[in-house]
């Protein structure tokens, strides 16, 4: 048996935990079974964004006409060398990272499958280890739906999408989230043409007025075929072939296309942790239920990030890692984790950002609130980008005005919510935006114009 004082299981959010541990002198085991950096760096956020903005650049050249610009069309572009340059990045910062975290003192990285054979003791590569606090910080896959004939075909998840480097000529795409909607942004920016089976809605946990307009706007670039459900697949001859059926007449229907995408949301990576032979508990989906302190049934073990499912975000991850580390390390303390205002973003044309409540679960609270919007078309900013669509919309409690939620379509959305973040985290209040000076003419200035448009309404 060996001992540590820390094992941390999963090398992407669970760095935030190793790392500092070491550095504070704490014995440190980091397992990992995969590459280094978890999925953000190597099957998520930092490949999807690079593959993201040539696509956003492509769209934006496409437009090019409205600003009295010629640019000689179709776009020449390397999708094989650029799927190349990304993941080639990609893998390099992966190694170099592994390779540098080998080298540091007090922590050991070990490459391979943890498995609990008890409570506080896990078995890798045929060694016993054992620490008085675990982190289990593992991280999520995507799930795969069950869908007839599906197994037997070579389907892409987004783990393959990121790295296929071939553009198909058609895609099929499972799925509505935003996982669905960045990678299809992709591929159809390059000039695949994309199909996507919605059973619902696109960005269905959206704001109803962010729906309508993503909906809108994203159809002009994609097939969307929506109230549908796949009812099989099969694969012949280098195509895909999928029987769908119209949920609202029965109806049924074959579509083809060169490739099939299937992102309809993740399963977390914990059936392969021995937790059965421990007092761990999981939920009927897999997740790992923990208290209010991120610990888990058993005493000084805790798990964080996309296994334990309260975000499915990097930075809520890496929000949950520095809380451990001050509550358990640096000031010790029974204080429950406050996530606060939890943003999120959707890297499409056009881009999606949001912070807060939505108006229809205002509604549900029968909170009285006002709502202040405006539109991208009359800003200044928008007038000198000719742009047609996007908007901000606010939401404030109607008796304190204090802000509630904040909604961004249009360019820069993951940027222009972050003062709205600031503001819902420090409670601040209509009145607090009304007395901001911002710059003219920057797209900012519609937050202030949501801002009046809410103040008119009172």
């Amino acid at each position: 048996m060996e001992n540590f004082d820390v094992i941390v299981i999963g090398s992407g959010g669970g760095t935030k935990i190793a790392l500092p541990a070491a550095k504070r002198g704490l014995k440190t085991a980091l397992i990992e079974q995969s590459s280094f950096g978890g999925t953000c760096l190597n099957r998520g956020c930092i490949p999807s964004k690079m593959l993201i903005y040539p696509a956003d650049v492509i769209l934006l050249l496409n437009q090019a006409h409205r600003l009295n610009l010629s640019i000689p069309q179709p776009i020449d572009a390397d999708f094989t060398a650029m799927v190349e340059r990304v993941n080639s990045t990609v893998d390099l910062m992966s190694q170099r990272m592994a390779d540098q975290v080998s080298q540091l003192t007090n922590i050991e990285l070990i490459k391979g499958q943890a498995k609990f054979v008890s409570d506080k003791v896990v078995q890798v590569n045929g060694r016993l280890l054992h620490a008085e606090k675990f982190f289990i910080a593992t991280g999520a896959v995507p799930a795969i739906p069950d869908i007839g004939g599906l197994a037997e075909t070579p389907y892409m998840t987004s783990n393959e999408a990121l790295r296929c480097l071939e553009l198909p000529k058609r895609m099929i795409i499972v799925g509505a989230s935003y996982i669905a909607c960045e990678l299809g942004h992709v591929y159809g920016a390059f000039g695949t043409e994309t199909h996507f089976l919605v059973r619902s809605e696109l960005l269905r946990t959206e704001d109803e007025d962010v729906r309508n307009e993503f909906a809108q706007c994203f159809e002009k670039q994609h097939q969307i075929h929506q109230g549908v459900v796949p009812l099989s697949v099969r694969w012949e001859d280098g195509l895909f072939t999928v029987m769908i059926r119209h949920l609202h007449s029965g109806k049924e229907e074959i579509l083809e296309a060169e490739a099939l995408l299937i992102s309809v949301g993740v399963e977390p990576v914990t059936a392969e942790l021995g937790l059965e032979n421990t007092a761990i508990h999981c939920d009927a989906k897999g997740f790992i239920s923990v208290n209010d302190r991120l610990e888990t049934a058993v005493e000084g073990v805790y798990a964080l990030g996309d296994c334990v499912g309260n975000y499915l975000f990097r930075h809520s991850v890496n929000f949950e890692g520095e809380y451990l580390m001050r509550t358990l390390f640096d000031h010790p303390s029974q204080t429950p984790i406050r996530y606060g205002a939890m943003p999120r973003a959707v890297f499409t044309v056009p881009e999606v950002a949001a912070v807060g409540v939505s108006e229809a679960e205002l509604l549900q609270q029968q909170v009285d609130f006002v709502v202040g919007k405006a539109n991208y078309v009359d800003s200044n900013m928008g007038l000198a980008r000719q742009l047609d669509h996007g908007f901000v919309k606010l939401l404030f409690d109607r008796n304190t005005q204090h802000l509630l939620g904040a909604h961004i379509i249009g360019e820069e959305a993951s940027d222009m919510v972050h003062m709205l973040i600031v503001l819902l985290q420090k409670q601040g209040t209509l009145q607090d935006l009304l007395d901001m000076i911002f710059i003219h003419p920057a797209l900012p200035e519609l937050v202030r114009d949501a801002a009046r448009d809410a103040n008119a309404k009172l």
